[in-house]
């Protein structure tokens, strides 16, 4: 009888209950509304910064996780096709050589 959106917030909230130092998610905000995208990465930014608590997430939507994360990691076929910061990645033409291998 959840949401979507429910279901995932009920999903973390499970496992957060045992106290994780890690915390791996696989496409946190497929399949739901804009608002409820951000109010997931609202609440996975507050737990972050409350400290004690490592995030890894696979996403597709980079513009969701880039504030979220210290670190990108760009995977094609398997393989770590480009790394770095954040802050590198939130520039436009950094994000599309990224994910498509040249500048548009």
């Amino acid at each position: 009888m959840l949401s979507g959106g429910q279901q995932q917030m009920l999903a973390m909230a499970r496992a957060l209950m045992s106290r994780p130092r890690v915390l791996l998610l696989d496409e946190p905000s497929m399949g739901l509304g804009p608002k409820v995208r951000r109010e997931i990465y609202d609440a996975l930014a507050r737990l972050v910064a409350a400290g004690d608590l490592t995030v890894i997430v696979v996403e597709q939507d980079a513009s969701l996780v880039l504030r979220l994360v210290d670190r990108v990691i760009v995977m094609q076929a398997g393989r770590i096709a480009r790394e770095g910061s954040a802050k590198e990645f939130l520039v436009p033409e950094a994000l599309s050589q990224a994910y498509l291998g040249a500048a548009r």
